[in-house]
């Protein structure tokens, strides 16, 4: 076979897609032809097909050496050290084609790549727009060109680029994009039809049915979701973020058939080392601290890799301030709004106005106009809204504020905000509040916690250095008037007897902690248990469920959502609040302690298991934190028996409130800014993270 003919046929076999006989040609080639440039480089075309990088370059190099002039084997050479993360060695290889071959589209779309990869946005944008006037129908340039305008925070116009790419190409990428930017808008019943017509085009592409699923959940339709999730581990039964969602959509809706099984593949999962699994969904399992530690390693590590190029791009300096020199601090949520994060911190804001910390907000949720975000407004120092802003703007603004430590609110909660602390704009980098564990993540340094909530037993399983309060870590708003309620009758309740309650979100409310509530019900005649109305028939299920342990469904009560100072009304109907796990009521603890209802709990292993036994810990209720299912009960029992003892105990909740400091947000205050300061002067004088407190 002579020389043309061979590389004929290594070319109809990549066309072909059989990537390993193109390599095998290619090798026969190179041996019988040494002196081929052509054979080299498609030689090396194949072995980057096949995931051989590293291999593939040395071909391109043997490709260049044969024949310098020739453009094309510098541009597949750029991709090769692309894919081995040498994005700038693939730039300057892009520099020499171009110069062989100026304003060649492949050549201008590579150089768009390596550009973008080594976080040069406008440097990309500027390439492939380049690309779109030399062949504007080009689709792959189109996309590209959306992609990065999609990173750099513009959707509308990245939805542009893709629709034109889409009246010359659809395709299943193109269809992702869109969704993508039109999810990016808030468009969630417009991205999920994007992706779904991408799903059609590419039946057995697991990203769409993925993305799917994740646009039906955004909408409140657990049901559609959870049957996407299970398409797309059908598709692939390892896509760990798809085992995750699952999951939680399950749980969300009380639907625990299969859950186990599904528990077990995510912990495997974990245990593999594969990423995926959201942390914040794997706190809801029943998965060690070691287990939530290993999860959360391997989320941060996929962030902290994504955030390298940007990471170097921006490269902030954090000049060493001197030993007492004035403290300016950051807090970075997404819940600065009507949320639970304000309903925790507004209080505590008005108090720390009055030390000497001088603060600034960082909003990533719009402004909603609402009370809530008004008196934060009036609290900070400065509030600035950074929401929709892509991460590497946000950090800009950060750092550019000059604060020395920046608290992250959110974690791995929803809306959470890692990417920018990954980019480390400030020197000292905390996690407090909202994600009840450890982030595992190089970027944070300290997290804040109490010695109930995160006792010696837990420390080794949190990679942060651990800022200890001298009181429970979490804060409250005292200033809440208590409403009257309705009456029992128009809240479903009945007249007399022993109301447990549990207003824990469904994804909380487990097979355990259910039969255990179901055990109280039956020991109390009378008792109604009131609980949190679900989603997708959750309450049926609870029914069901209650049924199937011997408890009448009648004597289970469901309170719709409703703004807040109605919900916490409710709280004066309540007896006793009984607690879940593995994952406990936490703000939803505060406000029922607040509003006068005692919170029964069983401390588990884990921070997010013993939230509530901090709060009663503080309070002085330590007797409410028992050591088992079985003394659960017991305790539940007997006070639902006894209406002497429920009185009394809601006695001695409202002096232990009134006397406790649990509530007293001056003293947290004051407790925390000292707190913040001991971080910040010993990062001022050289010294890493430490435990404090």
């Amino acid at each position: 076979m002579d020389l043309a003919a061979s590389l004929d046929r290594v070319v109809a076999l990549l066309e072909q897609g059989r990537s390993a006989d193109a390599e095998h040609a290619a090798r026969i080639a190179r041996m019988q032809f040494p002196a081929a440039a052509e054979a080299a480089r498609l030689h090396g075309a194949a072995l980057l097909r096949l995931e051989r990088p590293a291999e593939a370059r040395s071909a391109f190099d043997a490709a260049i050496a044969l024949a310098p002039g020739a453009f094309e084997a510098h541009t597949n050479l750029a991709s090769a050290l692309l894919a081995c993360d040498d994005a700038e060695g693939a730039e300057r290889a892009l520099a020499r084609a171009l110069a062989l071959a100026p304003g060649h589209p492949a050549v201008l779309n590579g150089l768009g790549n390596a550009r973008r990869a080594r976080g040069d946005l406008a440097g990309a944008r500027e390439a492939y727009a380049a690309v779109t006037r030399a062949a504007p129908h080009y689709a792959p340039a189109w996309l590209n060109l959306a992609g990065v305008e999609l990173e750099a925070g513009e959707a509308e116009t990245a939805e542009a680029h893709v629709r034109r790419a889409q009246t010359l190409a659809p395709s299943a990428d193109a269809a992702l994009l869109l969704g993508h930017a039109l999810a990016a808008r808030r468009r969630f019943e417009d991205a999920e039809e994007a992706y779904a017509a991408g799903a059609a085009l590419a039946p057995q592409d697991a990203r769409l049915a993925y993305q799917v699923g994740l646009m039906a959940e955004e909408r409140g339709d657990f049901a559609r979701a959870a049957a996407a999730y299970e398409r797309t581990l059908r598709l692939d039964p390892a896509h760990g973020h798809a085992l995750g969602q699952l999951a939680f959509v399950k749980r969300s809706r009380c639907d625990w058939d299969g859950l186990d099984a599904l528990s077990a593949r995510m912990r495997a999962h974990v245990a593999a080392g594969k990423s995926g699994v959201a942390p914040f969904a794997f706190l809801a399992e029943d998965s060690t601290p070691a287990e939530q530690l290993a999860c959360a390693r391997l989320h941060a590590q996929r962030i902290e890799r994504a955030a390298t190029a940007q990471r170097t791009r921006l490269a902030f300096a954090h000049p060493r301030r001197a030993p007492g020199a004035p403290l300016r601090v950051g807090f970075l949520a997404n819940g600065f709004g009507e949320h639970a994060t304000a309903l925790l911190t507004a209080a505590f804001f008005e108090r720390l106005r009055e030390t000497d910390v001088a603060f600034q907000l960082f909003a990533s949720s719009r402004d909603d106009g609402g009370p809530l975000r008004a008196r934060l407004r009036a609290a900070a120092h400065a509030l600035h809204d950074v929401a929709g802003l892509p991460a590497f703007e946000v950090a800009r603004r950060v750092h550019a504020s000059g604060v020395e430590v920046l608290l992250d609110l959110d974690g791995y909660c929803g809306g959470g905000t890692p990417e920018v602390f990954a980019l480390r704009p400030a020197p000292l980098q905390v996690n407090w509040l909202a994600y009840p564990g450890t982030m595992g993540a190089a970027f944070m340094d300290y997290a804040i916690a109490d010695r109930c909530v995160l006792p010696a037993a837990l420390r080794p399983h949190f990679s942060e250095a651990i800022a200890y309060l001298p009181r429970c870590y979490q804060p409250s708003d005292p200033t809440r008037a208590l409403r009257e309620p309705p009456s029992r009758a128009d809240l479903g309740l009945p007249e007399t007897g022993a109301v447990y309650v549990c207003f824990n979100n469904g994804f909380k409310l487990n097979p355990r902690s259910f039969a255990r509530m179901c055990a109280v019900l039956r020991a109390v005649p009378g008792a109604a248990l009131w609980l949190l109305s679900g989603a997708d028939g959750a309450d049926e299920r609870l029914r069901e469920a209650a049924r199937a342990h011997g408890v009448d469904p009648a004597r289970l009560a469901f309170a719709a959502k409703r703004p807040h100072l109605d919900y916490l009304a409710l709280y004066r109907h309540a007896d006793l609040f009984l607690d879940t796990e593995t994952y406990n009521a936490h703000t939803t603890a505060s406000d029922a302690i607040w509003a006068g209802c005692p919170v029964l709990t069983r401390p588990g292993e884990a921070f997010a298991a013993r939230v509530a036994a901090s709060l009663n810990h503080h309070l002085g209720t330590d007797a409410l934190n028992v050591a088992g299912d079985e003394a659960f009960v017991d305790a539940a029992v007997r006070l639902g028996r006894d209406a002497g003892a429920r009185a009394a105990l809601r006695a001695e909740l409202a002096e232990r409130k009134r006397d406790s400091g649990l509530f007293d947000m001056t003293a947290y205050a004051r407790d925390f800014a000292a707190l913040l300061r001991a971080m910040a002067e010993r990062h001022r004088a050289g010294l890493p993270p430490a435990d404090l407190g």
